[in-house]
């Protein structure tokens, strides 16, 4: 997937709005973090699975980054990294996690249908909030 660049910027779209006062905010473009230890990138993941523009994705990114990432092949992780990273909007995310919308197929792979399977709840799990922060002191030890 290297040299693909999407364009980034809040779109601030809303139905009944007729955007005649619509202000395209640029976002730079998500690169890697290159260097980046295995460990700092987990940590890094985690916290960004958990601080999210908005609550669903808050709840779901980090409890599927609670159950994954810490088995996470670096493939992986770089999939994970971008598919959190690169969209500007986390409702595009949320979106393509649940199968609302279509997954664009530059965030197509093993880490969306994980996080599309993971979506479906197939054990019912109660997931109100993000998980408790203890779980971060023993991925670490």
């Amino acid at each position: 997937m290297t040299g693909l660049m999407s364009a980034r910027g809040y779109r601030g779209e809303a139905p009944e709005d007729s955007k005649g006062d619509l202000i395209g905010i640029p976002l730079p473009p998500w690169e890697e973090k290159l260097g980046e230890s295995i460990q700092v990138k987990r940590q890094r993941l985690l916290y960004q699975s958990r601080k999210r523009g908005m609550l669903e994705n808050c709840i779901l990114l980090s409890l599927f980054a609670k159950q994954y990432l810490n088995t996470m092949s670096e493939s992986q992780l770089k999939q994970y990294d971008r598919l959190i990273n690169e969209p500007s909007n986390d409702w595009d995310i949320y979106y393509w996690a649940t199968e609302a919308y279509p997954t664009p197929e530059a965030y197509e792979g093993e880490i969306m249908d994980m996080l599309k399977e993971f979506t479906k709840n197939r054990e019912q799990e109660q997931r109100l909030d993000a998980p408790n922060l203890e779980y971060l002191d023993r991925s670490t030890q």
